[in-house]
């Protein structure tokens, strides 16, 4: 749905700051964006314990690392590494879990703490992964209906990039309560066996599993599908069927280790092809087979990664971003604390002035950028002014042309998203605006460079769309803690769906009653809700939310993930032209 007349009305009503604070908008804009990252970091807090302290400490007297301390092991030292997914699911299944010590605060924790799976990329031996690490603190690692998803999501970013996926297996296969979410499906868990043997049959890419715990039934096919696989003496398992399920169904009695043990897969089955003593040894070995793996040559790698630098320092966007998201800001200056140098060399800096386009660098690659430029601007024609945040028909064939420069150049885009919606009316679409909207769309969506995108305020109406939304599979997608993502906002809502009846009042100088204004109230607090980044980031709809003074790690590993691969990034993988 594009942006509605009430939300152009509601921008040119709060071009300047309201005057009902006696605070300075620097000292509201510092304690807005402050507040939503404190908030953030503490549910990431939360969120990192996983199953809590107790299942934390069961774990080590098993002698075994949790994932998330097997993935630090695992990363090189003192680099960069971003988490994809931590906040998936936190908000459901709370009913199961009773409030406890670790869930004290505003946001309450579900049952199913980042789905049960920590995925995450960085960099092993110098190069980047994709790293997989079910959490057997949650539910013993098994699956949720959302862990697939996660666990998707991760091989779909290997398959794009052409990057090594390490799968760190410790699961007790999946949730049964859940199995209809689960098991069936085109994207049910044998979405992820599929997508093991594209990646090892086609695409080349290096799969890694080391089955740390147990790895049960149609989850023995992970690290099967893969191209090596190390097993841990006295914690693993990997079997169809356990010691119970085998007495049951063969009325055979054995333990699960010489059923399916490190030994037996090693030394009988052949299945797996390495045993070592301890987590930590089955650590270091995935580092050896990632720095033994052939060097791939990409630009990308002639740029020395961390020594460029912002105009001004990250943390300067806690000012620049004013307290009520409608209020209006300097993008220039928010893009001087996220490019090198703050340098942009904007391209048709005269025309269209409601989108930034422009070339620049971010940790020393090369990107494209468009970004939405707030505010109000004067027409040069001397005509009505514009709306920044709304696309118009000469912003939308601004764009598409800057899109098809990039592609041709093999620059990747980094989109900076603050879109309210296209603009409506009879201008509008007189000027053509769903003709350059759809040239606008077809641009984004057919580029075959890496496309990564950040959220800053509001993702709203087909401009969300336009700017790159999740449908049209930018590489990436994060978002600050303002995000706003939505068809619109939610005094918009309250007048798309109660407009007439509210004229029919004025008509009559008639106030809403009491149950009507209960209604407005009940749609306006469902839609903040439902346009807040951590809901968006709960369902999967952006890979994280991150802290301003974080953008330009996670924009840069982002970057030197997705320029692994110098082939198309069109759509969830592209096999071998040989294939086609």
């Amino acid at each position: 749905m594009q942006a509605s007349k009430f939300t152009v009305k509601t921008l040119s009503r709060v071009t300047t700051p309201p005057t009902s604070s006696s605070e300075p908008p620097t000292a509201r804009a510092r304690g807005r964006l402050r507040e939503l990252t404190r908030e953030l970091r503490q549910l990431e807090e939360k969120l990192r314990l996983g199953g809590g302290r107790d299942k934390i400490d069961k774990q080590h007297k098993q002698g075994k690392l949790t994932a998330r301390e097997r993935i630090d092991l695992l990363f090189d030292k003192e680099t960069c590494r971003q988490e994809l997914g931590l906040l998936v699911a936190y908000d459901q299944y709370r009913e199961q879990r009773a409030k406890s010590k670790e869930q004290s605060g505003n946001e309450e924790i579900g049952a199913a703490p980042a789905a049960g799976v920590v995925t995450t990329i960085g960099r092993v031996a110098g190069r980047e992964v994709v790293v997989v690490a079910n959490d057997a603190t949650v539910k013993a690692g098994s699956w949720w209906p959302e862990t697939i998803k996660k666990i998707l999501r991760a091989q779909e970013i290997a398959m794009r990039s052409r990057v090594p996926i390490i799968y760190l297996v410790d699961s007790a296969g999946v949730n049964l309560p859940y199995q209809g979410g689960v098991f069936p499906g085109q994207y049910g868990a044998s979405r992820i066996f599929y997508y093991n043997s594209i990646m090892r049959r086609y695409l080349r890419v290096p799969q890694i599993s080391a089955v740390m715990g147990p790895c049960i039934a149609g989850g023995a096919y992970l690290p099967a599908l893969s191209d090596t696989i190390i097993m841990v003496e006295g914690t693993s398992f990997m079997g169809l069927g356990g010691a119970n399920l085998v007495k049951g169904a063969t009325g055979q009695t054995i333990d699960n280790e010489s059923l399916g043990g490190a030994r037996t897969h090693n030394e009988i089955s052949g299945v797996a092809h390495y045993r070592v003593k301890d987590d930590e040894a089955a650590i270091a070995k995935i580092r050896e087979f990632v720095s033994e793996l052939p060097k791939k040559e990409s630009g990308v790698r002639s740029h020395e990664s961390g020594k460029s630098k912002p105009k001004k320092p990250e943390e300067t966007i806690y000012e620049i971003l004013p307290e009520d998201h409608r209020q209006p800001y300097n993008m220039r200056e928010l893009l001087d604390c996220v490019l090198d140098e703050g340098h942009l060399d904007e391209f048709q800096a005269d025309y269209a002035k409601e989108i930034i386009t422009g070339h620049a660098s971010i940790g020393g690659i090369q990107v494209g950028v468009i970004a939405n430029a707030r505010g109000m601007f004067r027409d040069p024609s001397g005509g009505a002014p514009k709306f920044g945040g709304i696309i118009y028909t000469e912003s939308a064939e601004k764009v598409a042309y800057f899109i098809d420069t990039c592609n041709r150049h093999q620059t990747p885009i980094v989109f900076i998203q603050d879109v309210s919606g296209f603009m409506v009316g009879p201008e509008a679409e007189h000027s053509g605006i769903i003709r350059a909207g759809a040239r606008f769309v077809e641009a984004m969506a057919t580029a075959t460079v890496p496309k990564i995108v950040l959220t800053v305020n509001h993702a709203s109406g087909a401009g969300y769309y336009a700017m790159a939304g999740q449908g049209f599979d930018p590489d990436f997608i994060f978002s600050w803690p303002t995000g706003r993502m939505g068809v619109m906002e939610g005094e918009s809502a309250v007048q798309a769906v109660f407009g007439s009846q509210l004229e029919k009042l004025r008509a009559r100088s008639e106030d809403p009653g009491q149950e009507l204004e209960l209604e407005m109230k009940s749609v306006r607090e469902t839609y903040e809700r439902d346009l807040d980044a951590k809901y968006a980031a709960a369902r999967g709809f952006v890979d994280a939310v991150i802290a301003p003074e974080d953008t330009r790690n996670a924009l840069e590993l982002a970057l030197r993930v997705s320029l692994n691969y110098s082939g198309p990034h069109l759509g969830q993988f592209i096999l071998p032209a040989s294939l086609t």
